[in-house]
């Protein structure tokens, strides 16, 4: 059978190879600490779950709507209009299969073959794919790790160009755990804000895990004129621990939503429909507050006490998390050095090795545009990340 050429176009998701990597080497009965995944531990809420049981209790399995219940787009424009300051109505709002799925809809939506996307590196994996197939040009910048790995307003207008179409913004971020404060952010929407023809993809998915007291800022209140432009995604995943109910949401002006409803139509019709009642209860509960806070303050923890672990390892270099959880530690110096049979050449060869030789997985950092580090998740307990780390720390020894 031949394949479409577009799929040439497409790598496999790094992070899900490792994690069946790892998953292989536990069904063999291997004891793996795994720092793949990018998805909380803790379970779904109870309250959430008896919601989603209610609606089926109640029959709620049929078609809904495209893209959801009317509902469902209200309690997210009223989740945005008093948490993130953005006034969008419900005409303003689409619904997905999860963030990424929003995100691949919007790219296709506004994105014609050889419009230019800027995105700063390092970058979650699936940014640069998303654009391949919808025909757009890549165009990364890289966010130094002396600067915290964030980008400058010098370095976003200096890689505008006349073809360019989107900037994408993700504060806080994977797979550094970056964040950008308020004024850092409005810095660089000041400069989106000169070249009226710019679209902005502001990825807000980790905006309730924020550490060190930094404040989280909406990208599209932060300049005049933006909030007509800008596309704001989010998602239950991260925030209420709801990674396999795939719900995520986009709010922006009514054109572009408009474009992703009509490509959803085609595509899966509205989210599975038992799952929105519970989506709603999610973002009104109070409990849903109650439920993130709780979770806020052990990923802090936790966050904490991994980079301070990372950094007292030799020739390992880590900016401490600001958001989201994950440390990305720079591994490099440990280039050229050989584990068992493996030449390590750089964090692909590393990670591999580390899995095989210390039963330890991580994410090399290739795909994010730094092949030089590896993304450990802080979404495992706390005996867990002592048991990795100090298997690492065994690692790095043998290596010298």
């Amino acid at each position: 059978m031949q394949i479409a050429d577009r799929m040439q176009l497409v790598s496999e998701s790094i992070t899900l190879k490792v994690s069946a990597m790892a998953n292989a080497l536990k069904k063999q009965g291997v004891d793996v600490v795994g720092f793949g995944a990018g998805e909380p531990d803790f379970d779904t809420p109870a309250f959430i779950k008896e919601a989603c049981k209610q609606a089926l209790d109640k029959g709620m399995t049929k078609y809904t709507p495209t893209p959801c219940i009317p509902e469902l787009k209200a309690a997210i424009a009223a989740k945005f209009n008093n948490e993130n300051g953005l006034a969008y109505k419900p005409e303003n709002i689409t619904t997905g299969a999860g963030g990424k799925h929003c995100l691949y809809m919007a790219f296709m939506a506004v994105i014609n073959p050889g419009d230019e996307v800027i995105i700063p590196a390092p970058y979650w994996v699936s940014y640069p794919e998303q654009v391949k197939l919808a025909g757009g040009v890549c165009k990364f910048i890289v966010g130094a790790e002396a600067n915290g790995f964030k980008i400058t307003p010098k370095q976003l207008e200096q890689a505008i160009t006349p073809k360019t179409k989107v900037f994408l913004i993700n504060s806080p971020s994977n797979p550094a755990g970056h964040a950008y404060t308020p004024e850092e952010l409005k810095a660089l929407a000041e400069v989106i804000a000169k070249h009226p023809n710019i679209i902005v993809f502001s990825d807000e998915i980790y905006e309730k895990l924020m550490y060190g007291g930094i404040k989280f800022a909406s990208f599209a209140n932060l300049a005049p004129g933006l909030f007509e432009r800008t596309l704001t995604f989010n998602c239950h995943s991260k925030t209420f621990a709801m990674t396999g109910w795939r719900i995520g949401y986009v709010g922006g002006p009514k054109a572009a939503i408009d474009a992703i409803n009509k490509l959803q139509s085609q595509m899966t019709s509205h989210i599975t429909s038992f799952t929105q009642q519970a989506a709603i209860v999610a973002l009104t509960d109070p409990q849903g507050a109650q439920s993130v806070a709780a979770m806020h303050k052990e990923f802090e923890k936790r966050g904490e006490h991994m980079w301070k672990r990372l950094s007292a390892l030799p020739k390992v270099t880590c900016v401490r998390p600001q958001g989201a959880f994950y440390c990305f530690p720079n591994v490099s110096a440990y280039f050229g050095k050989t584990a068992g049979n493996t030449q390590i050449k750089e964090a692909v060869s590393f990670a591999a090795a580390l899995l095989e030789q210390a039963h330890v997985a991580v994410v090399p950092g290739n795909d994010s545009g730094f092949e030089t580090h590896v993304r450990l998740s802080f979404a495992t307990s706390m005996q867990n990340i002592d048991k990795g780390i100090d298997r690492l720390a065994e690692f790095l020894k043998k290596l010298g």
